[in-house]
């Protein structure tokens, strides 16, 4: 089987061209081939297959293969590859994924995808829908016990269920020891990414997050969404902020009349293989 490894500010990813492979168990496969020591090495594992509603389909999978509805920092890799491996040669594009169809607008020079901006939709606030049981809904700055301690966390989904918390330092959040706990609490029934964010300014903040089936990335993009909404919900910051990732940084705005949330950002090649399924 042919595939490229491709990043995004750190969160690397298997592209398989699914227009031209056929994956019979690309579950299991992720699983094998997203272990650092013994396979190729990556947070996951991306199809990018026909579509009949948009450019193309994203098929995404965890490192531990469970299946993911969207990854930020995927979709942006999904934009190159297409546009420089010639699938559709378009400065905008639309991908089909299990969290709807986004709209992806390429920033290019020289036939090069240098940055991507991705319509990722409208945030999803209420409870039911995220999903995350607790009473209150939208779920902002809400109590929840974890680990012995009761924090004070924001949900939101972008596509993908996310529970923020704000810390004072980022470097020192015991994102190895409290992320799998919120991952797996009941009060999150499809399980949840975590991101301890540490605002910096009204425009920036820092973050670190917990992906469930992945643990700890060095980025997430739709993370970097959420944590965006969740700052101006709570009155942190204005309504776009530049992210500092531990893989590099992303522009993100909510804009205020389409409440829709906008993500801009690099994706790059790191390298093409073959290996055996």
């Amino acid at each position: 089987m042919k595939f490229t490894k491709m990043q995004g500010i750190g969160n690397d990813y298997i592209y398989v061209n699914g227009f031209e492979e056929n994956l019979e168990d690309p579950s299991a496969l992720a699983a094998r081939l997203s272990d650092r020591h013994f396979g190729i090495g990556s947070d996951g594992l991306i199809v990018i297959a026909p579509s009949k509603v948009a450019d193309c389909r994203m098929d995404m999978y965890n490192a531990d293969g469970s299946r993911g509805k969207m990854c930020g920092n995927g979709i942006r890799c999904v934009g190159k590859y297409v546009y420089e491996r010639g699938i559709a040669h378009k400065p905008v594009l639309t991908v089909e994924t299990l969290s709807g169809v986004k709209t992806l607008s390429l920033e290019t020079a020289a036939g090069k995808v240098r940055a991507v901006e991705v319509d990722m939709g409208k945030p999803v606030l209420e409870a039911a829908k995220i999903p995350a049981r607790f009473e209150k809904t939208p779920v902002v700055d809400e109590a929840l016990s974890a680990g012995g301690r009761t924090y004070r966390v924001t949900c939101v989904s972008m596509g993908n269920p996310h529970c923020v918390l704000f810390v004072d330092d980022v470097l020192r959040a015991p994102v190895g020891s409290l992320g799998p706990k919120i991952e797996l609490h009941s009060a999150f029934p499809e399980q949840v990414n975590t991101e301890f964010v540490q605002v910096l300014s009204r425009e920036e903040i820092r973050m670190r997050v917990w992906e469930r089936g992945s643990g700890e990335t060095l980025a997430c993009g739709t993370g970097a969404c959420a944590c965006a909404v969740a700052c101006a919900l709570n009155g942190r910051t204005g309504r776009a902020v530049l992210v500092h990732l531990r893989g590099g940084d992303l522009s993100v705005r909510w804009d205020g009349k389409t409440g829709r949330v906008f993500m801009k950002g690099p994706a790059e090649f790191v390298f093409d293989g073959t290996v055996e399924t």
